[in-house]
């Protein structure tokens, strides 16, 4: 998969997770390197971003899908944002944590690490939403790092992952 960035063309290393597969449950780290637990089968719904950097424009949009998602808070939806190094500065969301893989283990089991000049080693932007059966529900892969995500279908996507889970398996 490729994708752009101004005037640079990228490639993912490798190839992204698809819908409906079970995701893989991953350690991360915090900014006080206290381990976190992302992904898998936990019984809630997780939203997890991940970016190549944080920028003016990057923050202004994560301002909006914090804003998005205290407005579903009663719905317990876990949010992660999600970084390939230490090097980024944590943003200071009020219902997104700030989670950085040291281990390099995100990057390799969801697919997403950049490969390709200015971004090497990166994450491309994604998001991606599991459901609480820890199955993929929905991913966003901007083809141009520098356009916003669909607010609108994640809303939509949040509303059905909460609304398909009940809990008494495929049965």
């Amino acid at each position: 998969m490729q994708v752009h960035y101004n005037t640079y063309t990228l490639e993912l290393e490798d190839i992204p997770m698809d819908i409906g597969y079970a995701s893989e449950k991953i350690t991360l780290y915090d900014e006080k390197n206290t381990q976190q637990s992302v992904g898998g089968h936990n019984g809630k719904t997780q939203l997890i971003i991940a970016l190549p950097f944080i920028n003016k424009t990057v923050k202004d949009e994560l301002r909006k899908l914090d804003t998005l998602l205290s407005s579903e808070e009663e719905s317990e939806i876990e949010c992660h944002l999600i970084v390939a190094n230490a090097q980024h500065a944590n943003p200071h969301l009020d219902h997104i944590d700030f989670l950085i893989d040291k281990e390099g283990e995100f990057g390799d089991w969801y697919g997403i690490r950049l490969h390709g000049d200015v971004l090497e080693g990166e994450f491309t932007k994604s998001l991606m939403l599991i459901s609480r059966d820890g199955a993929l529900f929905y991913d966003e892969y901007p083809k141009d790092i520098s356009n916003p995500f669909d607010h609108d279908m994640l809303l939509r996507k949040m509303a059905a992952a909460q609304a398909c889970y009940t809990g008494k398996g495929c049965h």
